[in-house]
């Protein structure tokens, strides 16, 4: 009996050791994941943010902050004209361009209209018209992109009070952008389409929303393909695997770029996955991420029932603009009526591997010589994403 009870005690401390040793490298990961620090940069997603503000275009900028962005670059630089209280001017930051995925800078150039729109939406809360004059200093150099983007605004921006003014927007600002999951099979109605592709008549740019079957199976494959492609280009993948980061206090320095919430991940598992990547890489390697985005993109298309098209006459940079202003609306608006989108937009990319779907898209959807700017899924959300990085607003603020 001596020898069973002490093996039986032998056998639970055992156990119990096995246990304590999991538990404390469970908590081990968890702490590297980021568990005990604070998310800094979600900060900017609570209305309560642009309060620490006594000028009302810090104010807006603080919530147009919240738009979306290429790759989350939020490439915005902007000044405060020291003579006139009302106006600020939009820049681009050439420190922030993903030139890999992006080698034209159409992308960001798209990315600042999406800032502007959000920025008209916030002024409006506080009861201000914004006007926007584009490229009051004229277009860039294109010969010297980077050195034009620091000289000439995107955009003189100017406030008014105005008790006309009025929106139905403001809410969705705080909503997530982007939701990657799949949707519910429910079709769009014809007054959410209405109301939708109604956004464009004040536009330079032109939206689409398509529901026919035939189309979305079409877009479906171009969203695979697209995905594939960028995959399997070497810059694109070393530009996204620097753009990424795994754990509270780089997220927290960063503030732009990718992170798991991406993914959907968030709670209890997306510290346990944060430790778990930053103490074993291999686990989010190139060949790991490339399989988890297509599969993604994969689940997401099976489960769409429309897609939404933002096209140009031509290409210049203030269409690519407008396209980004039109863009922003369509996806606030969306969110209003509780529907949600994911931008699909990589075979409209501009390098060499992408050149053939990117032919094909523009040979079907846009024969008259147009360039579509934005290709996007829209439907109802079976679950809610969450917000992303968002840089602080003082850090947009350059002093000529």
């Amino acid at each position: 009996m001596k020898n069973a009870h002490r093996a039986r005690r032998i056998t639970l401390i055992t156990v119990g050791s096995i246990v304590g040793v999991a538990l404390l490298s469970l908590g081990a990961v968890l702490t590297v994941g980021g568990i005990f620090v604070p998310a800094n940069y979600l900060q900017p997603w609570s209305t309560s943010y642009a309060d620490q503000f006594s000028d009302p275009r810090m104010k807006v900028v603080s919530q147009a902050v919240l738009a979306p962005s290429g790759h989350n670059m939020q490439p915005w630089t902007i000044t405060l004209d020291q003579g006139d209280p009302n106006v600020l001017y939009l820049y681009t930051d050439p420190t922030r361009l993903t030139p890999a995925v992006d080698p034209l800078s159409r992308q960001t150039l798209v990315s600042e209209g999406t800032f502007l729109e959000y920025l008209r939406v916030s002024a409006a809360n506080l009861g201000y018209s914004a006007t926007f004059g584009l490229f009051p200093q004229g277009e860039y150099d294109e010969a010297d992109l980077a050195a034009s983007m620091s000289a000439k605004p995107v955009a003189k921006i100017t406030l008014a009070k105005d008790s006309t003014v009025s929106t139905t927007e403001y809410a969705s600002l705080f909503l997530s952008d982007t939701n990657r999951s799949p949707y519910e099979d429910t079709a769009l109605t014809t007054a959410q389409i209405d109301t939708l592709t109604g956004l464009a008549d004040n536009s330079g740019a032109s939206l689409q929303i398509f529901t026919d079957q035939k189309d979305v199976t079409t877009f479906d494959d171009f969203g695979v393909q697209g995905t594939l492609i960028e995959t399997q280009y070497e810059a694109a993948t070393k530009e996204s695997d620097a753009l990424f980061y795994s754990t509270e206090g780089a997220k927290n320095t960063a503030r732009s770029g990718f992170a798991v919430e991406g993914q959907g991940t968030t709670g209890f598992m997306k510290y346990l996955l944060q430790g778990l990547i930053t103490i074993i890489p291999s686990i989010n390697d190139d060949a790991a991420g490339a399989k988890n985005a297509i599969a993604m993109t994969a689940a997401g298309v099976a489960h769409t029932p429309a897609f939404g098209m933002i096209s140009t006459p031509t290409n210049t940079r203030a269409e690519q603009v407008q396209a980004g202003i039109l863009y922003a609306e369509f996806s606030l608006r969306a969110r209003t009526l509780r529907l949600v989108m994911q931008p699909l937009s990589q075979v409209l990319q501009e390098y060499p591997t992408m050149a053939e779907p990117y032919a094909a898209i523009h040979a079907e959807y846009a024969p008259g010589g147009q360039t579509i700017q934005m290709l996007v899924r829209i439907g109802t959300p079976t679950t809610q994403y969450p917000n992303t990085m968002r840089r602080d607003a003082n850090a947009l603020v350059h002093t000529p």
